[in-house]
């Protein structure tokens, strides 16, 4: 099967790639895990993020925003404790920070889905790029998103993340034009 060239060999990798990657999103509460994974990997590779994507889930009560809007300074030194995910106090932290955040936007848009969709009126975004050199860190969108969150709060959300976050849940359709998961 031809996939894009970054995949590798992973089975996880493949997984994310083939099933999830560039595919659209709309439920929020996976539009919330994902920007906090996002978050997370800030200066990592994706490849550790993904491995360890089931301790986060299961440490960050299933990143459901309200739950993970209530931690305290005792929930977050648990969190440091754990060896299944990267152990960074500000990371940690921002996932905290960004659940009050993120509960915010739904109570303004009605869900963050429509207000991450409303960048691109509900359209996708298809680069049609020929190979994985022509993808680029950031665009346009990913520096607008990006100004947007941090004036409403969010922290770990500079325009690179968030260029790799609209790929993720789909905003953004960087699948080289011969991958079959297009």
């Amino acid at each position: 099967m031809k996939r894009c060239s970054w995949v590798g060999a992973s089975e996880k990798m493949i997984a994310y790639h083939d099933t999830r990657w560039c595919k659209e999103e709309h439920r929020d509460n996976e539009l919330f895990a994902m920007l906090c994974l996002e978050g997370a990997q800030a200066g990592l590779s994706w490849q550790t993020i993904i491995d360890r994507e089931e301790n986060y889930r299961a440490a960050f009560d299933g990143f459901d925003p309200e739950v993970v809007a209530s931690y305290d300074e005792e929930k977050i030194s648990l969190l440091m404790q754990n060896p299944g995910i990267i152990r960074n106090r500000l990371k940690i932290r921002s996932a905290v920070t960004n659940a009050k955040a993120f509960l915010k936007v739904q109570e303004e848009f009605g869900s963050f889905d429509a207000y991450i969709w409303a960048f691109t009126d509900g359209k996708v975004i298809d680069h049609h790029l020929k190979s994985m050199d022509e993808m680029p860190a950031t665009s346009p969108l990913s520096e607008e998103v990006s100004r947007d969150l941090k004036k409403r709060g969010f922290k770990f959300v500079g325009p690179t993340i968030i260029y790799s976050y609209l790929q993720g849940i789909g905003v953004i359709n960087d699948h080289a034009v011969d991958c079959e998961f297009r």
